[in-house]
């Protein structure tokens, strides 16, 4: 049995699947948080608290890492970690500090740092060789301006260190790119209390399918899963609508997507970590969008799951404890796996889901997921928008995704609309 450290996690679905793979592997955990309400406001409405399987919960300045760790090698001394982890992509670097500090499996902290903070990434993958699009990093509206006539519009503005497509925009001009430099500037902190890094990162603008590459590294080697397709839409925003795994691919697409984000993640000198890495399939060839390391959100660990019964978050476990990871696929019956995701197109509040009762009906469906009525809504901009989710399992090709999408079309959200207060 092993002894694992988890500092902060996600609300969403990793918040259930981590402890849950962590108490179906034989081993425990010890809960790290600056803000245990921040978990409880989000309990869930049915089932048990996932934190409830912890064998302790600290509560601990988790932005003040400098404090932070020698707190962490007292805590060690006494309860003895084999391990540390975390689900949420804004204290992966904090992990791999204290898991350096304590002499624990990791990655290196300088390589997590690199992989997280999407400037350095680009300039570690540009140095590789490793393709991308051309960009710049820049300081101020006027610097950004210069290179956007460098670049060229349309062009994609982006934080440097947000997550879950926040603050990611498309611009066309140079007003376009005035308005999306100002709400970055306006967003100087991010939704965990951390200060972001105040400089835009442009983009050229790819085209082409986006997909994503789920792999496991240990040993020095990246052991590639599975490919897996997405659905981009919301623009000029970058919202994921939907993914299938795996990916209907040509094989050789899905092997230079694959050779791709192996590159990235070599280049990024990741290893004992699982990645979720994005790819464009542009006319030129593969192209990196970015290296998340840790498994993928969205719930494609559990489309993973379905089609080869691998547990993307049961091998994160494994190497943060330095253990090697059962990647071995199995049959499951299930040749593809999808999930749409029901977002809302207007501003109010959500009185109900018609359609609901018949869709859950249907064999194809996994899983149907949905906000409950009273939740107040707009237009989403981000992943954060979600009304809910269907998943679906095709056992005999890959239709799954054709099913998911039928099905979230049958789904009617019903608004009463925001109330404008006039002067």
């Amino acid at each position: 049995m092993g002894h694992l450290l988890v500092v902060e996690s996600w609300v969403g679905s990793m918040s259930r699947l981590l402890p849950r793979a962590i108490r179906e592997s034989g081993h425990e955990f010890t809960f790290v948080t600056r803000d245990l309400h921040h978990y409880l406001r989000a309990a869930p409405a049915d089932g048990t608290h996932p934190l409830l399987a912890a064998r302790n919960i600290i509560t601990a300045d988790t932005n003040d890492v400098d404090a932070l760790l020698p707190h962490l090698e007292r805590l060690h001394a006494v309860l003895g970690f084999d391990g540390v982890l975390s689900s949420c992509d804004y204290y992966l670097p904090a992990v791999a500090r204290i898991a350096e500090r304590l002499g624990l499996p990791g990655p290196a902290a300088g390589a997590v740092e690199g992989a997280c903070r999407k400037d350095l990434s680009r300039e570690i993958l540009a140095e590789a060789g490793v393709p991308g699009p051309r960009f710049a990093v820049c300081a101020d509206p006027v610097e950004a301006a210069a290179a956007a006539r460098e670049i060229g519009y349309p062009l994609v503005v982006k934080p440097v260190d947000l997550c879950a497509g926040m603050l990611v925009r498309e611009v066309r001009d140079d007003r376009e790119l005035g308005d999306a430099c100002r709400a970055l500037t306006e967003f100087p902190v991010n939704a965990r209390g951390q200060d972001r890094t105040p400089v835009f990162l442009l983009e050229e603008l790819l085209t082409g399918p986006e997909v994503s590459v789920e792999t496991v590294s240990f040993g020095g080697t990246a052991h590639v899963v599975g490919v897996t397709d997405k659905s981009i839409g919301g623009a000029p925003a970058f919202i994921e609508t939907g993914h299938m795994f795996p990916a209907a691919l040509a094989p050789a697409e899905a092997a230079a997507a694959s050779d791709t984000a192996v590159a990235a993640i070599k280049a990024l000198g990741l290893d004992d970590v699982v990645c979720h890495t994005e790819i464009k399939l542009t006319a030129d060839g593969p192209r990196v969008v970015e290296v998340n390391p840790r498994p993928a959100g969205n719930r494609i660990t559990e489309l993973v799951r379905h089609v080869t019964g691998i547990e993307l978050a049961a091998a994160a476990v494994d190497v943060a404890l330095g253990r090697t990871p059962e990647l071995a696929s199995r049959r499951t019956g299930v040749q593809s796996a999808a999930i749409a995701f029901l977002l809302p197109d207007t501003a109010g509040t959500l009185t109900a889901i018609e359609g609901a009762d018949q869709v859950r009906e249907r064999p194809e469906v996994r899983e149907l997921t949905l906000a409950e009525p009273g939740r107040s809504v707009r237009p989403a901009t981000s992943n954060n928008e979600y009304l809910g989710h269907i998943m679906t399992a095709d056992t005999a090709g890959s239709g799954a995704r054709v099913t998911a999408e039928s099905l979230l079309a049958q789904l009617r959200p019903c608004y009463e609309p925001s109330q404008e207060v006039t002067a």
